[in-house]
């Protein structure tokens, strides 16, 4: 996985458009992003994803791997802010998972 590196964001109006201004650092590092486009995921009250779309498969399996690594920091913070809301994983949750996935074909 690449260096990560963080970026100051600035609140921008654009025309007619809320936005942010991203620091000219960002182009000079990724200047292939530059004129990209894509959406955002909303996570939380004060946390969101950028996913930009791009033609390159490196990028995507990178991106797939950072969003996973994302989804899992979030899902343990929660579980440390909120323990009461933890279940123990259960034999029968696992045979219904079992149940559920048994026809399912991934691809590999």
């Amino acid at each position: 996985m690449a260096h990560k590196k963080i970026y100051s964001i600035a609140y921008a109006k654009i025309g007619s458009q809320d936005g942010f201004r991203l620091p000219r650092a960002f182009s000079k590092d990724y200047p292939h992003l530059v004129n990209s486009s894509g959406y955002i995921e909303v996570l939380s009250e004060n946390t969101f994803l950028v996913r930009l779309d791009t033609d390159n498969d490196d990028d995507l399996e990178e991106s797939d791997a950072l969003m996973m690594s994302l989804f899992l920091d979030f899902l343990m913070k929660d579980a440390m802010k909120n323990p009461s809301k933890l279940v123990p994983y259960t034999k029968e949750m696992s045979d219904e998972m079992d149940e559920l996935l048994a026809d399912v074909v991934l691809d590999s």
